[in-house]
């Protein structure tokens, strides 16, 4: 077998299990949040074009569907309109979940086999920047 004919079969067996390799999860962590960039390495930075965003790291509308009644409540004056009352709340309501990722997240990265474009799953911590009731 010639050297040429043997480099090619070797060319092509490499080519064939790079292209079967399956995706690796990568850690990473978020440097700027608008607009998104992600390092992954020390060198290396992901821009907002190639993220891929889950639910779990992004800010995202959802129904949800209720049905309380609210606490009593009085008003002042006297007045009889402003007596403790309470209402029904019920229904299907839309609510935004508020879970885009801030500057020093650290997050978990799939890269795109065979591609530039990465998925990014989930935060490894808890949220920061919580600026909420409970924040």
């Amino acid at each position: 077998m010639s050297t040429a004919l043997l480099q090619t079969m070797q060319a092509l067996m490499d080519q064939s299990m790079q292209a079967g390799k399956l995706s690796d999860y990568i850690l990473g962590v978020v440097e700027t949040s608008s607009p998104l960039t992600i390092r992954i390495e020390q060198k290396e930075t992901i821009t907002e074009e190639f993220l891929i965003l889950t639910d779990a790291v992004r800010d995202y509308d959802v129904d949800i569907e209720v049905l309380h009644t609210t606490e009593n409540r009085a008003g002042g004056s006297g007045d009889p309109a402003f007596a403790s009352h309470n209402h029904d709340y019920t229904g299907r309501k839309k609510i935004r979940v508020y879970n885009a990722l801030h500057e020093g997240e650290q997050v978990i990265l799939i890269r795109q086999a065979g591609g530039q474009e990465f998925v990014v799953l989930s935060r490894v911590f808890n949220h920061t920047n919580l600026s909420g009731q409970w924040g």
